[in-house]
């Protein structure tokens, strides 16, 4: 099976930007998606962003225009990129592919305003 490792996160101001990624033991190239999810305290895991096998991407509204998805088969890894975040982006972020890979540990962003 194949596991996910996120990284990337850290302590950023409000309006700057951070990559997270997330590395797999094993090649990713033929999944049919990969997403990115976010759990705050205190609040639900939620679907941040998802990329399917054919490039296509989706992103819940609350960070369309600022966060980027991005998939390198080449590397086995998938990314999120953030720009201009916001206060309220602050959560442990995870990625996974539905139904392949287990969840991870996450990697935590901490948004200062």
């Amino acid at each position: 099976q194949v596991q996910l490792v996120e990284s990337g996160g850290g302590l950023v101001q409000a309006g700057g930007s951070l990559r997270l990624s997330c590395a797999a033991s094993g090649s990713i190239w033929n999944f049919n998606a990969m997403t990115w999810h976010r759990q705050a305290p205190g609040k639900e895991r939620e679907l941040v962003a998802r990329i399917y096998y054919d490039g296509s991407t989706y992103y819940r509204d609350s960070v369309k225009g600022r966060f980027t998805i991005l998939k390198d088969d080449a590397k086995n890894t998938l990314y999120l990129q953030m720009n201009r975040v916001k206060p309220e982006d602050t959560a442990r972020y995870f990625c996974i592919a539905p139904g392949l890979t287990p969840w991870g540990q996450g990697t935590q962003v901490t948004v200062s305003s």
